[in-house]
């Protein structure tokens, strides 16, 4: 899986306008924590702003605008804004039938898992069942 979005705000603090954007990898902090991260301090690092300022607190109240070159993530952006919780149940979603494909492949020789629903259906209840044990 491969996602890139930017995140990007743009504000006046003082009649200054202010603008910060960061291209993120979603896969990368997905796989690490399972959460796209707190953009608000990574877009203040961006603009070289501290995030205890006034301008920090100005940039906060404005939406960031998101755009995906490609991936999932391009299905979960709107008019610039992007449902992060919905994108971040279908990245897991997503994320867990790669593995069931695979071991489909390794253990079962099914090419395409989605041809086979009895199994597909057994291999995410036997997931299921080895989550909730944890």
């Amino acid at each position: 899986m491969t996602n890139t979005i930017t995140a990007s705000v743009e504000f006046f603090f003082k009649g200054r306008k202010i603008s910060a954007s960061v291209e993120l990898d979603p896969d990368k902090h997905m796989q690490a924590s399972g959460s796209l991260p707190d953009l608000y301090p990574l877009l203040a690092s961006a603009a070289g702003l501290d995030l205890y300022s006034y301008e920090y607190e100005v940039m906060q109240m404005e939406p960031i605008i998101f755009q995906a070159e490609r991936g999932l993530v391009r299905d979960y952006i709107r008019e610039g804004m992007l449902d992060i919780p919905a994108f971040e149940q279908a990245w897991k979603e997503h994320s867990v039938m790669a593995q069931l494909q695979q071991i489909a492949r390794q253990y079962l020789a099914i090419e395409d898992l989605n041809r086979e629903a009895t199994v597909k259906d057994a291999l995410l209840a036997a997931y299921q069942v080895g989550r909730k044990s944890r």
